[in-house]
């Protein structure tokens, strides 16, 4: 695993010392020795982690943390606190700055390399979210990442799994006062538990008589529905062996008791802040490609979903040797309710015509904006004539029921011109059906509108 770390220290002995055993471990080392010096670097390049150290002349590391998780454009960005201070204290104020982590000089390597590379996974497990994410610039994801959002004042949903009883009261009751905890005392209850509620954080004890708590943290980062809920590991003294094995095998974070309730807060939040980031990120993301493939007026899908499913659809039923139809429809004179209601009166046909479509298609039909006044509507499994009485249902419904346009809910009668096609066997091409049932809807076109023509069906 390759990332690029930056060192930020102004004693320049610990710059070195920091950037020699990063070396060792083939990372890409760059360093900084201020805090503006860092900001600049974090701006202008691509920084995967940040070590950051607290005592510095200037502006210290609560600070340059601070600036950096304020700024939507470096907010992403997995920050540790290295310092000298070893009180709790200091370490909560890192953590409310938004640091990730916070250790104390001095670092013990197999913790420094086994933290550094549980942050660059996360890292990269967050760029993959941007990157997929920046195409929906322009529908507004830069001010989604920038505000904090009502969800992140909720109380977050954390659940604890200890089989020690005097342990999870002694949890609550930290807990009691910012946040929603659960509490399961059997290790694979709690596991099904995890699955089932929608958690934004489990925090998993150590000690159990018969149960491996790494098994645990395994089982559910392998499980789909838990793989991005943080884990922190509660510790006990000496078992800095099983964090680091913890911290390789996907956990967040972890207290060593005695717990100290205001960094278990602090560190709980930092968890649930970045979790609620990269969901959203992830809803922009699935919000991206519905845009993609949905027809934003008539909420149909789009031109470009048809021509990809189907080729599909088409397909199934060669291979199948099944009946697909398809029929077009078109609106007959269109532009003579934009010219006299204006767009908007026939943006309130448009829309209600795709209701009514939908009404009358199956679940398994696609139906499609196709272009303008056009709709399409794939149907699998049915047979031309089939096919030709529901779009003569269709027409007769569009006919008989008029359309109410405009604010002052006027009712405009409007027809439907309708052409039909189905697969022809030996099968000839998705293209070739399409032209069919774009001929059948000339034909009906030219032969006064308002009806039904199949062609080949």
């Amino acid at each position: 695993m390759t990332a690029r770390i930056l060192v930020v220290d102004d004693v320049p002995a610990n710059v070195k010392l920091l950037e020699v055993r990063l070396l060792a471990e083939y990372f890409d080392v760059l360093t900084a020795t201020s805090g503006r010096e860092a900001l600049e670097i974090c701006e202008g390049g691509k920084v995967d982690v940040v070590l950051l150290d607290v005592m510095m002349p200037g502006m210290d590391g609560f600070e340059v943390c601070r600036r950096l998780k304020d700024d939507p454009s470096t907010a992403h960005i997995p920050v540790v606190m290295i310092t000298a201070l070893g009180q709790t204290a200091d370490r909560v104020r890192g953590l409310e700055a938004g640091a990730d982590d916070f250790l104390t000089k001095p670092v013990n390597d197999l913790q420094l390399m086994t933290r550094v590379k549980s942050l660059v996974r996360l890292k990269m497990l967050t760029d993959e979210l941007r990157l997929r994410a920046a195409t929906t610039r322009n529908i507004g994801i830069e001010e989604m990442l920038s505000r904090r959002g009502v969800a992140d004042d909720s109380r977050p949903k954390v659940l604890l799994i200890d089989e020690r009883e005097a342990s999870c009261r002694q949890i609550e009751a930290m807990l009691a006062q910012t946040m929603t905890l659960d509490v399961a005392t059997d290790p694979q209850a709690g596991f099904f538990k995890a699955a089932e509620a929608g958690y934004e954080c489990v925090i998993v004890s150590t000690v159990f008589s018969e149960f491996d708590p790494l098994r645990l943290c395994s089982q559910l980062r392998s499980l789909d529905r838990t793989r991005f809920v943080p884990i922190v590991l509660i510790a006990e003294e000496g078992e800095e062996a099983r964090v680091i094995r913890g911290l390789e095998l996907g956990i967040n974070d972890y207290l060593v008791r005695p717990i100290d309730q205001q960094e278990l807060i602090a560190r709980l939040r930092t968890q649930v802040r970045r979790k609620r980031y990269n969901d959203q990120l992830r809803a922009s993301v699935t919000h991206t490609i519905e845009m993609a493939v949905t027809d934003a007026l008539t909420g149909l899908h789009n031109r470009r979903y048809l021509d990809n499913h189907l080729e599909t659809l088409f397909n199934r039923a060669v291979t199948r040797e099944r009946p697909l139809s398809v029929m077009i429809t078109d609106l007959d004179r269109f532009k003579t309710v934009n010219d006299t209601y204006g767009h908007d009166g026939g943006d309130d046909v448009l829309r209600e015509f795709a209701k009514r479509l939908r009404r009358n298609v199956r679940g398994i039909d696609l139906a499609c904006r196709y272009g303008g006044e056009e709709f399409l509507v794939v149907l699998p499994d049915t047979e031309g004539h089939d096919a030709e009485r529901v779009a003569e249902r269709i027409r007769a419904e569009i006919e008989r029921t008029p359309f109410i346009v405009g604010r002052e809910g006027i009712s405009v009668s409007i027809t439907i011109s309708v052409g039909v096609s189905c697969v022809k066997y030996p099968p000839d091409s998705v293209e070739a059906l399409i032209k069919r049932a774009d001929v059948a809807l000339y034909e009906a076109k030219r032969g006064g509108r308002n009806r039904v023509v199949a062609k080949a069906a």
